[in-house]
């Protein structure tokens, strides 16, 4: 099997790519990795970075960079993520690409931290940094609610790459009382309400049970 997975099946990031390779309908192998037991942190994983993707002989880490490579190069699978006919919405695309990464995944990210992984582990919530987040949150779902008033998905009319970056974090904000932020943001609550729904998710979840 040419392509190969290496990474903990609840983590955001492995998530990430996992539903990609989903949407694409991609055949893949998948190594896992304890991040519990600090398994990546030890040899061979050390080594190649977690969640780390392989093709062939191309090695990947860094979900968003293994993302975008599985959509340029399996563009004629599975659902299309990238817009490769128009340029001028292709860009768009990159746009959102880089809201998500540089400005929702900033506050979203942590906070998930914060207020789902931290009382699972049995350590302290730092109340302090968690209002700070939600304030940064709520600026970009404002951000996010205009732009949803003018299209259905953050790239334009379709599901894209833009809307698949975010999916795993979603999934675990509307598990906290950050869920009302959503939810008061009519546009934004019908977005994730779609993204969460997709069968690809939902396949991706399944794994999460192993």
């Amino acid at each position: 099997m040419a392509i190969k997975v290496h990474g903990n099946p609840l983590s955001p990031a492995a998530q990430r790519v996992l539903l990609c390779l989903a949407e694409k309908d991609l055949e893949h192998e998948f190594v896992y990795v304890d991040l519990a037991t600090g398994q990546q942190k030890k040899e061979p994983f050390i080594s190649i970075n977690v969640p780390a993707f392989e093709d062939g002989d191309l090695k990947l880490f860094e979900s968003r960079a293994i993302t975008k490579y599985i959509a340029h190069a399996y563009a004629d699978k599975g659902t299309p993520l990238i817009n490769h006919e128009d340029l001028k919405k292709m860009a768009i695309i990159g746009v959102w690409l880089e809201v998500e990464a540089q400005r929702f995944d900033a506050a979203g990210h942590k906070l998930s931290f914060e207020i789902l992984v931290k009382p699972i582990k049995g350590w302290t919530t730092d109340e302090a940094l968690v209002e700070q987040l939600q304030a940064q949150l709520t600026t970009v779902l404002d951000v996010y609610e205009k732009r949803l008033a003018q299209s259905k998905y953050l790239g334009g009319d379709n599901f894209s790459l833009a809307d698949l970056h975010h999916v795993p974090i979603v999934n675990n904000l509307l598990k906290t009382k950050v869920k009302a932020l959503f939810e008061e943001r009519p546009h934004v609550w019908a977005w994730c309400e779609d993204i969460l729904a997709r069968p690809a998710w939902k396949k991706v979840l399944e794994g999460v049970k192993f």
